[in-house]
């Protein structure tokens, strides 16, 4: 949105600076993009006068004058009509850039007459399109800055042009009059009344409207006027002025009237030439295949159910966006109709996308114009035409009604100091919304017909907010909710959580984190892939539904990085997974897996492929450091993903599943396609029972200074016996006095025959009340040796 400081001058009685004005705006939410100095490229031109002016020897066109400038006497040929002796003139000195021409002024010879420079016209200076003579000033002291003159005598043309971003919410700042309402509201001036004009019908319109049933939705209101007796032409130097300084090119008197509107008090219009039209104006829904000559000189096939404006030879405006050039204005035109309607944002932003057209009506429509101001807007305009293009207006037709947008919100006072975190008094408060045109009722405050962006109180904060401006805001400190030292705000799982994913980095893991959504397939693998985690509008087929482990996903991360080159990884991830699609139907797991070798290649051999022992370990560091107890069990019977032979249950108690550690199924990597072998765990930290007292202190140091004693035992068993069970029977002889069993070898054939292997193992036994004696020692390893025999049916190796 551009306008001029001139421009907005005329709605904003202001002293502000330039400067003033473009950091109020910025700061009102309406960000300043640019200002242009249209000044800066005149400031080079200095005014002359014309002291002789002789008819060039050999061109009967052309005059040799004597100008005198602050340099002294200049003598410049030129060729205008209007040439002479004792006119004021704006000289271009060799050196000068003229932008009309794009030419740098140098010292040359006409017919062998030098010149030394230049007489500019208004074309020349880009100031307008006159071009028939050389500018001749009324006033002017020679040497004197052209644009020092410009800004004092004519400012329009050289005032700073300001051109800011309008966000979809603030529509009514795409007319001058809303941004000097903000302004005003800011406190940096006062607005101008702006009279709505009173436009006599002399007669009932020849041309009636009518909108279809079907289209009131998308048109609720349609209005107009017929002017007879017009007399097109160019506009008013003032208003080409405005038009030329925003970028538009102005055409003729009844096309820029309509461009002024649109950008001064945000009302697009249209304007037909009433003896082109056949018949009566019809706004209804096109059938399709519909087609219109437009004025942009391109030709528009409507869709089914987009606008149009037809009269009886078919369509003649592309409703909202672009009239027809069938019935455009032209210098011929005598008769018009002048259209003022409010068409509904969603279906012209629509209709505008689907035809490929950006204009400024479109602009403003599909993010809402005033519906209040439709024949208001009507009026404005035909006075402004009978008042420069003469005629006879008709009495207002009308077909529709304005919407009712009446709505009005609560201010409530104290509730906008304590959101904004400022000190507004309440009578700030409702002369701040009484400037912005809201109007207060009590403490009822009734939005204006020209914000649809204020749906709510909340919006009312909002406006205080922004013209107090937020700037102004001081930084406090919290006040504490309750005295003293604050409760810790995460709960016991967050802190597991946190504990459990520093833990596993510190072990050596790189985390990972990846989509909660994975294939049906890899679901399946994984004990899901059903209906209830199944997602209506995945993102794609590789993500159709709700992961059951995070497995899968660090699966599919390993055989990414394998497939470049990297084989020895050690990855973790920390998060959700889901055995249901309700809510709650979900757990938090800790998974990390191991691929390749525990490090790189070395002369002492150390490099080993991983193994059980080593997630087996990291996983019982991690339970260890979120608070799990020491003595747990080690079971069998995982899910089908697992080694049947290699892997454990983390247990404290048949039903109580901590964790599960191993080496995953071969079947199950190559259908991941993931080079193996590959060892992994998942842990349920939620499953680790919360200590009894919840406090800091984590209690006294419960240590014996008594002397631990070792004893080693060797059974023999068959085979298929695993370790576990003997840890677990002999674990179990004496619950007081044993802390610790391990395996420390194992035997198979030679003289224990065929299905046979031996075992050995190390009871460590740890006294608190008295040192053992031997008579203690020998009880408890009779106790280990009952029990191991009884649980594998082995015998104590001789």
């Amino acid at each position: 949105m551009k306008f001029t400081l001139s421009w907005l001058k005329q709605h904003l009685d202001t002293t502000a600076t330039v400067d003033e004005i473009t950091y109020a705006l910025t700061d009102l939410g309406l960000e300043v993009e640019g200002v242009e100095d249209r000044g800066a490229k005149l400031a080079d031109f200095t005014i002359g006068k014309v002291l002789s002016a002789e008819k060039h020897p050999d061109a009967d066109r052309l005059r040799v004058c004597q100008v005198a400038t602050d340099e002294g006497e200049k003598q410049i040929i030129c060729g205008a009509p209007n040439a002479r002796e004792g006119i004021t003139v704006v000289v271009a000195k060799p050196g000068v850039y003229v932008p009309g021409i794009d030419t740098t002024i140098g010292v040359g010879k006409i017919r062998g007459i030098e010149s030394f420079g230049m007489m500019a016209s208004e074309r020349e200076m880009e100031l307008s399109e006159e071009h028939d003579g050389i500018i001749e000033l009324p006033s002017g002291e020679v040497g004197d800055l052209f644009v020092d003159w410009l800004a004092e005598n004519d400012p329009a043309k050289v005032d700073p042009v300001i051109e800011i971003a309008i966000t979809p919410n603030r529509p009514d700042a795409l007319g001058v009059r809303g941004i000097a309402r903000d302004l005003a509201a800011r406190g940096l001036g006062t607005m101008r009344p702006n009279p709505v004009p009173e436009v006599e019908g002399a007669f009932v319109s020849d041309i009636t409207i009518s909108i279809d049933d079907d289209t009131l939705d998308g048109c609720p209101a349609f209005f107009g006027r017929l002017i007879r007796g017009v007399q097109n032409g160019p506009s008013p130097a003032w208003l080409q002025d405005r038009l030329r300084a925003i970028g538009l090119r102005p055409i003729s008197f009844l096309v820029d009237v309509t461009n002024y509107f649109t950008y001064d008090l945000n009302r697009p219009l249209h304007v037909f030439d009433a003896d082109k039209v056949a018949g009566n104006l019809r706004v209804h829904r096109a059938k399709g295949g519909e087609e219109i000559a437009a004025l942009d000189e391109k030709s528009y096939t409507f869709q089914p159910g987009q606008m149009i404006i037809s009269d009886d030879n078919g369509p003649e405006s592309i409703a909202g966006i672009m009239g027809g050039a069938e019935t455009g204005c032209t210098e011929e035109t005598v008769n018009v109709f002048v259209e003022s309607a409010y068409w509904d944002p969603v279906q012209i932003a629509y209709t505008g996308r689907a035809l490929k057209i950006n204009s400024d009506a479109r602009y403003r429509f599909e993010r809402g114009v005033d519906p209040a101001f439709t024949p208001v807007g009507l009026d404005h305009a035909c006075a402004m035409i009978l008042d420069h293009a003469g005629g006879t207006a008709s009495s207002m037709i009308g077909a529709g009604a304005v919407p009712d947008t009446r709505r009005a919100y609560k201010l409530d006072a104290a509730r906008v100091q304590s959101l904004v975190g400022m000190d507004i008094h309440e009578s700030e408060q409702r002369q701040t919304l009484t400037a912005l045109g809201f109007k207060l009722e009590g403490d009822m405050a009734h939005v204006p017909s020209w914000r649809p962006d204020v749906m709510g109180e909340a919006d009312l904060v909002e406006e205080v907010a922004r013209v107090a401006s937020l700037t102004k805001l001081q930084g406090k400190p919290l006040l504490r909710l309750t005295p003293g030292v604050p409760k810790p705000v995460m709960t016991p799982i967050q802190r597991r959580e946190q504990i459990a994913r520093r833990t596993a980095a510190a072990l050596g893991y790189n985390e990972c984190v990846t989509y909660s959504f994975i294939d049906q397939a890899s679901a399946k693998l994984f004990g899901g892939g059903d209906d209830a985690t199944m997602l209506e509008n995945p993102i794609s087929s590789d993500m159709s539904h709700m992961r059951p482990a995070l497995l899968p996903g660090l699966l599919q991360a390993a055989a990414r990085n394998q497939a470049r080159g990297f084989a020895d990884l050690a990855l973790f991830e920390v998060g959700p997974a889901f055995n249901g699609g309700e809510p709650g139907e979900q757990h938090l797991l800790v998974s990390g897996l191991l691929v390749g070798r525990t490090g790189p290649k070395d002369v002492h051999g150390a490099s080993r492929p991983v193994d059980v022992f080593d997630v087996k370990a990291d996983a019982e560091a991690i339970l260890s450091a979120i608070g799990a107890p020491a003595k747990v069990q080690i079971l069998r019977g995982a899910q089908g993903w697992w080694h049947p032979g290699r892997h454990g249950k983390i247990c404290l108690g048949p039903k109580k599943v901590l964790g599960i550690f191993g080496e995953l199924h071969p079947r199950f990597l190559e259908a991941m396609d993931v080079k193996g072998p590959a060892m992994a765990f998942t842990l349920w930290p939620a499953e680790v029972p919360l200590p009894r007292k919840a406090g800091a202190n984590k209690g006294a140091l419960d240590i014996s200074d008594l002397q631990a004693v070792e004893r080693d035992f060797a059974f023999v068993v068959d085979a298929e016996v695993e370790a576990l069970t003997l840890v677990n029977a002999a674990m179990g002889a004496d619950k007081a006095l044993i802390e610790d069993v391990r395996i420390f070898d194992e035997f198979i054939g030679g003289s224990l025959g065929e299905g046979k292997k031996s075992l050995a193992l190390t009871v460590r036994l740890q006294p608190k009340d008295a040192t053992l004696k031997d008579a203690d020692i020998e009880a408890v390893a009779q106790k280990v040796v009952d029990k191991v025999t009884k649980a594998t049916g082995g015998s104590l190796r001789g």
